[in-house]
């Protein structure tokens, strides 16, 4: 019994493990998807913000994970507007519990809604909530799955973009 308890544990570490591997990798092109924005009325794409840094957020109503991190997403894009456009998704949610959460923590920043998880399926989440830094031409630089607990972890996380805006500004 403890031999086929050991194989079991081993089969599904492997599967973890292994799973990992059909992710997105550092270069390769982020998938979009054209999804209803939140609020409800009209419809927006990871292709919109093209020629921009992005950081996609994957998030739900239902996570606490999500809600812990939420305050600091929201600073963390108020004190970068300009240089990094933060992008939320939430996936596998009812639109009014998001509504909710999104009231709730007095988010302001872009959000569209993946109601069937299919566009989370299409970026390889593991869960909620992950994070991803895209490029300006849509590739992906860095991945962060599970909650950020600072503002501090979100910019060493972003620190390619915010990197890379301030050598753009002119000097003086």
């Amino acid at each position: 019994m403890v031999l086929g308890v050991a194989a079991l544990l081993g089969f599904l570490t492997w599967g973890l493990v292994t799973s990992g591997d059909s992710g997105i990798g550092p270069g390769d092109p982020v998938p979009t998807a054209t999804l209803p924005t939140l609020p409800p009325g009209s419809e927006a794409s990871l292709e919109d913000f093209r020629g921009e840094w992005v950081l996609l957020n994957v998030w739900a109503s239902w996570c606490v994970p999500c809600r812990d991190e939420s305050p600091a997403l929201e600073q963390f894009e108020k004190n970068n507007r300009g240089s990094i456009s933060v992008l939320g998704v939430d996936t596998r949610d009812l639109s009014g519990d998001a509504m909710k959460f999104l009231e709730e923590y007095d988010i302001n920043y872009a959000q569209i809604r993946d109601a069937s998880g299919d566009y989370a399926d299409d970026l390889k989440t593991t869960g909620v909530p992950e994070s991803f830094l895209i490029d300006p031409d849509g590739n992906l630089v860095a991945h962060y799955s599970g909650p950020f607990r600072t503002e501090a972890e979100i910019e060493k996380f972003a620190a390619p973009a915010l990197a890379a805006e301030s050598k753009e500004e002119p000097a003086g």
